[in-house]
């Protein structure tokens, strides 16, 4: 079972992107998105050997088992992680895979996604402690969130530039006022409102997306009711 790799390609984020095509032969279409590519690589490396030129081409992987997030991208116009998507999913022989697109790019698949760490520092959103018994299911459902991007990349309000940090934000708020006191939630209202409420439109096409299956609605329903309407939770 042959298929054809068609992948966008750019050495920079100034230089002019191309596509390059690759046949490959993955033998079954389980094989994930993931596999294909790191089979590609091998037969870069072989083309290294026989001195035939090449430029390598970049991407992220680590756990390659939904766990991490490192291999986001778009697969046929779809985003996902490349280790959650099967050669087979794709029903024409080619296969169109091309990096973040709401993300500064750095070389080819990959992207720079640090605007999510800058945006966890920026509104102090870091845990220590630990949920009160009661929200313990809610601090759970939280902290499955990967932070691979995918709910951003896919959310119709959320841009590098704005304010809105989208549910990569939420997840990490949601996370943190599960455990803190009445007080301290209060104070965190504020970060909320800026980072989450005014700009979500509640489409949730990101609980669509969402390779962890976090239950995005209850979250967010859980943490508007105490940041914004000041219930508890």
């Amino acid at each position: 079972m042959k298929k054809i790799l068609c992948i966008k390609r750019q050495e920079n984020s100034e230089s002019r992107p191309y596509r390059e095509e690759y046949e490959i032969d993955p033998g079954d279409s389980n094989v994930t998105i993931a596999a294909a590519l790191r089979l590609l690589s091998e037969e870069n490396r072989i083309y290294a050997e026989r001195d035939i030129p090449y430029r390598a081409l970049v991407w992220e992987c680590s756990c390659l088992q939904r766990k991490c997030g490192a291999c986001a991208m778009v697969v046929d116009n779809v985003p996902c992680l490349a280790c959650d998507r099967r050669v087979g999913d794709s029903r024409g022989e080619r296969i169109v895979i091309e990096p973040l697109r709401k993300f500064p790019l750095i070389c080819d698949l990959m992207v720079d996604r640090s605007i999510m760490d800058e945006m966890l520092y920026e509104h102090e959103v870091w845990l220590k402690g630990r949920a009160k018994e009661k929200n313990d299911d809610i601090a759970f459902e939280a902290s499955k969130c990967i932070k691979c991007g995918l709910c951003l990349e896919i959310c119709p309000n959320w841009h590098l530039e704005g304010s809105f940090g989208g549910m990569a934000a939420m997840t990490s708020f949601a996370r943190l006022m599960a455990k803190e006191p009445e007080e301290q939630l209060r104070e965190r209202a504020s970060h909320y409102k800026t980072a989450v409420y005014n700009g979500c439109g509640k489409s949730l096409a990101c609980r669509d997306i969402c390779p962890a299956s976090v239950d995005i609605e209850k979250l967010l329903v859980k943490s508007n009711a105490a940041a914004i309407w000041k219930r508890r939770m």
